[in-house]
C-alpha cells in the first residue's frame, strides 16, 4: 500500500511541475549561431608603392643593353563587378646599358639612367587576386658617351615611346598587394651631339615586381 502511495505522489508531482518547464522552455528565444564574417576584397581607390625590376633590349645584335631599375608608382583603381579600370604611373633609376668597342681606345656606351610610363589598366578581380593587361605611354633618359683614347664626352636625351604588357596583382594583407608584371617598352630615335648620332628606335623588354598600400582599406567584411 505504501509502495502504491507513494508512486502516486510522484505522479502527481510530475503532473504539476510539467506545465511549468513547458512554459519555461517556450518563453526561451531562439538564438542563432554566429556566423563569421568572410572578407571580400575591393579594389576602388588610390594606391601607393614602389617597385624594381631587370630591362633588355630587343635586337639581334650585340652588345645589347641590359640591367636593372627601382622607382615609385602612384594610381587609382574603379571596380564594377568584378571588372577593375585603373591609372597607373610610375618613374624611377635605372642602369641599363651596353658598351661598344673598347674602353680607354675608342667605345660607345649608351646608359639608360631613368624611366617611367603613364598606362591605363584593365583587368578582371578574382576576389584578393587582380589579372589584367596594360598600356600607354612611356619614356626613358639615356646618356650616350664616346672614348676616344680616354678623352670622353657624353650627350642626354628624352626619348618617348608606347608601352604594352600584363601582370597579375594580389592582396596579402587588408592594405597590402604585392604584383609582377611584363612590359614592351618602344622608344622613338633622338639625335645625339648636335645631330650628328642618331639612336634609332630603342625596344625593351623588362619584368618588375612591386608592393603597393591602397588607401581606404578595400576590405568589406561580408556576413
Amino acid at each position: 500500500m505504501k509502495k502504491v502511495l507513494l508512486a502516486s505522489a510522484s505522479l502527481f508531482a510530475l503532473s504539476a511541475f510539467a506545465p511549468a518547464m513547458a512554459a519555461d522552455l517556450a518563453a526561451r528565444p531562439y538564438t542563432k549561431a554566429p556566423v563569421a564574417a568572410a572578407a571580400v576584397y575591393n579594389w576602388t581607390g588610390f594606391y601607393l608603392g614602389g617597385f624594381g625590376g631587370y630591362a633588355w633590349e630587343n635586337t639581334s645584335t650585340d652588345p645589347k643593353m641590359k640591367g636593372g631599375f627601382a622607382g615609385g608608382t602612384v594610381g587609382y583603381n574603379w571596380q564594377a563587378s568584378n571588372i577593375v579600370f585603373g591609372l597607373e604611373a610610375d618613374g624611377g633609376w635605372a642602369d641599363v646599358n651596353a658598351t661598344a668597342g673598347t674602353p680607354g681606345v675608342l667605345a660607345v656606351t649608351s646608359r639608360i639612367n631613368s624611366l617611367g610610363t603613364v598606362r591605363g589598366r584593365v583587368g578582371v578581380a578574382f576576389d584578393q587576386v587582380l589579372l589584367y593587361g596594360t598600356g600607354g605611354f612611356a619614356w626613358i633618359n639615356n646618356k650616350l658617351t664616346t672614348d676616344v683614347l680616354g678623352v670622353t664626352a657624353s650627350d642626354s636625351q628624352f626619348h618617348t615611346g608606347w608601352t604594352v604588357g600584363a601582370g597579375v596583382e594580389a592582396f596579402f594583407a587588408p592594405q597590402w598587394s604585392v604584383k609582377g608584371e611584363y612590359l614592351y617598352r618602344s622608344l622613338g630615335s633622338e639625335n645625339y651631339f648636335a645631330g650628328t648620332v642618331s639612336s634609332g628606335t630603342l625596344n625593351l623588354h623588362s619584368v618588375q615586381v612591386g608592393v603597393n598600400y591602397h588607401f581606404g582599406g578595400p576590405v568589406v567584411a561580408k556576413y
